[in-house]
């Protein structure tokens, strides 16, 4: 359609322009009228900018497998399209949303490198100004995301170390014990061995503590009621066959699953006279099977939690594979419960048929750990005692999971912007602003999913929803 100078210089945004101006913008530019349906696609290569004069515009965003409505309007003037074309960063620019008309609209279209070329020739020092603070922003942000991603860090390297500290100690004092029980172990041989006990003794002895080596690995767990009436028990059986300091020795053996009946097979087979170096035997056998177990334990917790800190960071794994989200989480749980501590209580409300999903395991992990720390955070602000809530289920077509805290809630004034880029209800210097921003853009950008929230005092459910299936992401934006 024919271009007006004087139609276009009646759109507010460029009434200023000369009539010289306005003639290059014509003759570069042209008038087009669209009919009701789609102008332009979000994620295509940004070719024009568009500039509305008469007709209705209606701008939309992708959000998941739904097209989001962000405005509507019938302002002559308003404009979208490749609206960062001057922009000097070198990307290719590609439309930011989508945009489709309701009723038949003219448009006056303008390429974007001509775009570009009338900006840096008509307003140098407002391209200048544009250009620091749409690249400044990129870089401010970039920088504070990566602080504050180091900060995370830190601050899960500190509940790492906290979590191994414990089985790493309990290890060491256990090899230390052993090391003693042994040495005593070996003196109380040299004992025996020096009596004058007949082979057949002796070999029944040794049948005796292989066959309670085997009882203590089969040893029951007791009630600390169970365990006491034991105790007393194997007290007085001791102190009536003459062992001395029987109360000591009762607790190791009911630890180790030994009772009466076991004792008094220990006592037909070796005999009164050698009974109480037998019994002391047998105390460090079942010592030092108790402290190996230990010492066990404490080691397969301290692989645990390097499995578990590889499985958060995804060391040596593709970016992009199939996961289970449960995965993730236990392990998210597992570095981040020194920061949970213990007044909150975590509860796993798990659908564990939910199936594995293409994804992108470690930045889902950094989404895990923003929620979840935004949860303790707000509710330490009530007291630090509250319930921490992690539910997965399947909605539809695509998998929830959802992080649910009992804080004071988030409010309604605040709650549209709360994904804002450097948005924070945090103190100075606590917060960046930029955690839910991240979770945001990794969940909606990179993984084609939907991150919302619901919230009521004492009851603040952040909810994401991913798809069950791989979704083409040649268009999606990189997390910075």
């Amino acid at each position: 359609m024919p271009c007006s100078a004087g139609e276009i210089s009646s759109l507010f945004l460029f009434e200023k322009l000369s009539p010289e101006q306005l003639g290059r913008l014509c003759s570069e530019g042209r008038v087009e009228l669209f009919d009701p349906g789609p102008v332009f696609a979000e994620g295509d290569p940004a070719t024009c900018f568009y500039v509305m004069i008469e007709g209705t515009l209606v701008m939309s965003r992708r959000v998941g497998d739904d097209d989001i409505e962000v405005s509507r309007t019938s302002q002559p003037g308003v404009y979208a399209g490749a609206v960062q074309a001057y922009v000097g960063d070198g990307k290719p620019q590609r439309y930011m949303n989508s945009v489709r008309v309701s009723q038949p609209t003219r448009f006056f279209v303008l390429p974007a490198e001509s775009f570009a070329n009338f900006m840096h020739e008509w307003f140098p020092m407002a391209v200048h100004l544009l250009e620091g603070l749409f690249l400044g922003s990129q870089t401010f942000q970039r920088a504070v995301g990566q602080r504050e991603r180091l900060l995370a860090l830190g601050s899960l390297s500190a509940g790492l170390t906290h979590e191994l500290n414990n089985p790493a100690a309990a290890a060491v004092r256990a090899t230390a014990t052993l090391r003693e029980r042994v040495g005593k172990m070996r003196h109380k041989l040299a004992v025996i061995a020096q009596g004058s006990y007949s082979p057949e003794v002796m070999a029944n002895l040794i049948d005796i503590q292989e066959r309670t080596a085997e009882r203590v690995a089969k040893a029951p767990a007791l009630s600390p009621l169970e365990a006491s009436d034991r105790e007393d028990a194997l007290s007085d059986w001791l102190d009536d066959h003459g062992i001395q300091d029987g109360w000591r020795i009762a607790p190791t053996f009911v630890q180790g699953g030994l009772d009466e009946d076991w004792l008094d097979q220990v006592a037909a087979t070796v005999g009164e006279e050698i009974l109480p170096n037998a019994i002391g035997w047998l105390n460090y056998t079942v010592e030092t099977e108790l402290l190996m177990d230990e010492i066990n334990d404490s080691t397969a917790r301290i692989s645990h939690l390097v499995d578990a800190a590889k499985q958060y960071s995804q060391l040596d794994r593709a970016p992009y594979q199939v996961a289970d989200v449960h995965e993730l989480l236990d392990s998210t749980l597992l570095m981040l419960s020194g920061k949970i501590g213990q007044q909150i209580k975590v509860v796993k409300e798990y659908d564990r048929t939910l199936p594995r999903i293409p994804a992108y395991p470690a930045e889902l992990n950094q989404v895990w750990t923003n929620l979840i720390d935004n949860a303790v955070q707000a509710i330490n602000s009530v007291g630090g005692e509250g319930t921490l809530t992690v539910r997965t289920a399947l909605d539809h077509d695509r998998l929830l999971v959802e992080f649910r805290d009992t804080g004071p809630g988030v409010p309604p004034d605040i709650r549209g912007r709360i994904f804002d880029p450097f948005f924070t209800t945090k103190p100075v210097g606590e917060g960046t602003g930029l955690g839910l921003d991240i979770s945001w853009r990794i969940v909606v950008n990179k993984h084609h999913g939907t991150l919302q929230v619901e919230s009521t005092p004492g009851d603040t459910r952040f909810q994401v929803l991913l798809p069950l299936t791989a979704v083409d992401n040649d268009t999606t934006e990189e997390p910075e």
